[in-house]
């Protein structure tokens, strides 16, 4: 997901709240990323990092929000800027990325391949876009790995990128 806003919502808890909130950012085509509701003190705070649609600026969402029944609310949107693309890196040897349907724990096991090789992350960008009837996920490295262990750590990568059913990529820099 290419988030393109983060709401933050402080109001005073009642029962439905994460309902009514969820289900008015559902009406207006919002589509949430990582979300997450607590109470503190009787104070709810619901954040969220979002895709807004094309049809439902930040102003139009903050409005929106505004329009339910939410009791002392601090309601902010504010656009902010989707993940970059990664082209190169300094210090990095290899740029890799690996795309394919979103699945818990992809960053996870590939990331955990670069420790076995002794291979240092220098720069990882990560999106989501939504293609045909699934949520395809790209993640792109900029890695630096030491020419005696670069080729195994490419075919490990390869592998594992197979066996997740991903498509893997890479050049040297």
């Amino acid at each position: 997901m290419n988030a393109n806003a983060r709401i933050t919502i402080s109001c005073t808890d009642r029962v439905g709240l994460v309902s009514d909130i969820c289900g008015r950012l559902f009406d207006i085509g919002t589509n949430l990323g990582p979300t997450s509701f607590a109470i503190t003190d009787g104070t709810a705070k619901f954040e969220t990092t979002c895709e807004l649609p094309e049809s439902c600026p930040v102003a139009e969402c903050t409005t929106a929000l505004r329009e339910l029944t939410l009791e002392n609310a601090d309601i902010r949107v504010e656009q902010i800027a989707a993940a970059p693309e990664l082209t190169s890196a300094p210090g990095a040897t290899h740029m890799i990325e690996c795309a394919g349907i979103d699945q818990p724990g992809l960053i996870a096991r590939l990331s955990e391949i670069f420790i076995e090789y002794n291979a240092n992350i220098v720069s990882l960008a990560a999106s989501a876009t939504d293609e045909k009837d699934a949520r395809i996920y790209t993640t792109r490295f900029a890695v630096a790995i030491t020419p005696e262990r670069a080729s195994n750590c490419l075919a490990t990568l390869a592998n594992t990128a197979g066996s997740m059913r991903l498509v893997f990529k890479f050049d040297e820099l």
